[in-house]
């Protein structure tokens, strides 16, 4: 994992997780990534992905999304939710909800 993928992983996944606390709108958006992301990878109703198939889908999101242009400055951005999804399957084995 390359230092830029860690560190926006640690912040992204501290920052979100901690703003989820607050925010019920926060957890369901997270809780639809997850269901999203998990769909991509190993298909509609599968089980959690392995920690490198999120690891591997999470540095080909940033790096899509950096290329955009984008940045990690809006805690409710569509990039944001979604790389906050991927470090909370990475962390929590499962979905925010459960």
């Amino acid at each position: 994992m390359s230092e830029e993928l860690g560190l926006l992983i640690r912040d992204i996944g501290e920052a979100g997780i901690a703003e989820m606390a607050g925010t019920p709108a926060l957890v369901a958006a997270v809780d639809q990534h997850a269901a999203a992301v998990r769909d991509l990878i190993v298909g509609p109703g599968g089980y959690l992905p392995e920690p490198d198939a999120l690891m591997t889908y999470l540095q080909g999101f940033a790096e899509d999304a950096f290329k955009r242009g984008w940045r990690p400055v809006n805690t409710q951005d569509w990039e944001f939710v979604r790389i906050l999804a991927v470090c909370w399957m990475m962390r929590q084995g499962g979905s925010p909800t459960a």
